[in-house]
């Protein structure tokens, strides 16, 4: 039986407690991640017998789920609430003596139970137990609803800036085509979108064969994210996604080393959709070089991915229309870019892709480590759908939007929807260049066309201020 996430949803708002959607999606997952870690540590339990090793769990035992949660007649009412406060108070100070014991504790650093009503917190309890984390079809199933709770993000406020729609992370994945041997990471992976995508496209490929293949998926999918909610719904999204220990850091990454990495420290490949539109406080910046040094957060990032990539390494990346057209700070980065990199497909996305949470036009840059640097560019522009001005909340962008891109990928002609610019043609840097087979559908004027409107104008001008001179005398 799976989770139905209606009831949790028309429960908590009975709650005094929780107020909002980012409130009800972080009450609801730390209760989700515990249930699954709490499956995840009976295979880890199983395997150590096998091994005739001891197993020590990172919860202490009265706090594993089993123990206080699973029975449906078990706690309820102030006891249930007095006890998950004290256990919050208690996995917040529990030492850390291993990766295990990390992923609990940083889990747990800034979250906050916001059910008041033990009662209506006991519901959720049973809600959720009606999924069985430890078969695998029933955890496969959940997947799905996991999915559609992370796609409420985007109507959750600020927390909608954690998800990038399943639609894009697929895409961006595909094109880049990530193998199970090459290091990936996503520095700003919010909810773990295209570090789970990825995984998905291993399975899609038939990448993965053997008990090698999951060990080096656990060891090269990295991802870094600086906010507590998303960083707990990606922990759980790889827990579900079969990875036992998540590689996420749980911190910002344009603090600390920024540039100089060593090659074991680089990776093969980046997806990401860092934040932009946000400014970076003070100091941030004075870690990278001068000609990077910015507030602009999605241009840091940028220096960033530069330096992080390995010389045989290649990125998609999401990006605002900005940093095409923006001089400055952006014309060093896009100076370095078409220097070093390869350039090769610039996918301009309709308006309304990330909406509710920003309108802000945005692109897809697909590019590759290339000493030879960039010698021209394919732009391509996703067409919107008949009779759709714009994507929104109720009719958002789907994963068929991208068909024709993805057949016009690997066989490039130019045509409605696609152009291909020469390097030596592009101005100052300036890569914010317009759809050339585009119709253009605003209305042309003759010159005498033109001045017969002028005199209109001036004559409606006129009669306009001498009403005014009338009103003054």
């Amino acid at each position: 039986m799976a989770i139905n996430m209606k009831n949790i949803r028309q429960t908590m708002r009975k709650d005094d407690g929780v107020n909002g959607d980012a409130q009800r999606l972080e009450q609801t997952i730390w209760m989700i991640f515990m249930k699954l870690f709490d499956s995840k540590e009976d295979e880890w339990e199983i395997k150590a017998g096998l091994q005739n090793k001891p197993y020590e769990s990172a919860i202490p035992e009265k706090y594993r789920w089993k123990n206080w949660a699973l029975d449906e007649r078990g706690m309820t009412g102030d006891e249930l609430i007095d006890f998950v406060e004290q256990m919050f108070k208690d996995l917040k100070q529990l030492p850390v003596n291993n990766v295990r014991d990390k992923i609990v504790h940083d889990v747990f650093a800034d979250t906050h139970n916001y059910m008041k009503n033990g009662t209506l917190l006991r519901q959720v309890i049973n809600e959720i137990n009606k999924t069985d984390f430890n078969i695998n079809t029933e955890r496969h199933e959940f997947n799905d609803i996991y999915e559609s709770m992370l796609s409420e993000l985007q109507s959750a406020g600020s927390a909608g800036e954690f998800y990038t729609p399943r639609p894009v992370t697929e895409f961006v994945v595909e094109m880049v085509d990530p193998k199970v041997n090459e290091r990936v990471l996503d520095f700003a992976c919010g909810t773990g979108g295209f570090l789970t995508c990825t995984i998905e496209h291993y399975e899609k490929t038939g990448q993965i064969n053997t008990a090698d293949d999951v060990e080096s998926i656990e060891k090269n999918i990295q991802g870094i994210e600086k906010k507590q909610l998303p960083y707990a719904l990606c922990m759980t999204n790889l827990l579900l996604h079969g990875v036992d220990i998540p590689n996420i850091e749980h911190r910002n990454s344009l603090t600390g080393e920024v540039s100089g990495f060593s090659d074991k420290n680089q990776v093969d490949v980046i997806v990401t959709n860092p934040p932009y539109g946000g400014i970076e406080e003070d100091g941030v910046s004075s870690n990278f070089a001068k000609e990077y040094q910015t507030k602009e957060t999605a241009d840091l990032f940028m220096a960033l991915l530069m330096e992080k990539l390995s010389d045989k390494g290649r990125a998609g990346i999401v990006l605002p229309d900005s940093i095409l057209f923006g001089d400055g700070v952006k014309n060093n980065i896009k100076s370095r870019l078409l220097k070093e990199f390869n350039l090769h497909t610039i996918v301009r996305l309709p308006e309304g892709v990330f909406a509710p949470y920003t309108s802000i036009t945005t692109n897809l840059l697909f590019f590759n480590k290339d000493p030879k640097g960039t010698k021209e560019i394919w732009y391509y522009e996703l067409e919107l759908p008949e009779g759709l001005a714009r994507f929104t909340k109720t009719n958002p962008i789907k994963r068929h939007h991208f068909d024709k891109v993805r057949q016009w990928w690997n066989n490039r002609v130019e045509n409605e929807q696609a152009w291909l610019v020469k390097v030596e043609d592009i101005k100052n840097y300036n890569l914010d260049i317009k759809n050339p087979n585009k119709i253009d559908e605003t209305e042309s004027y003759t010159i005498e066309e033109i001045i017969d409107k002028m005199k209109t104008i001036t004559k409606d001008n006129e009669e306009i201020l001498s009403k005014l001179e009338g009103l003054l005398r």
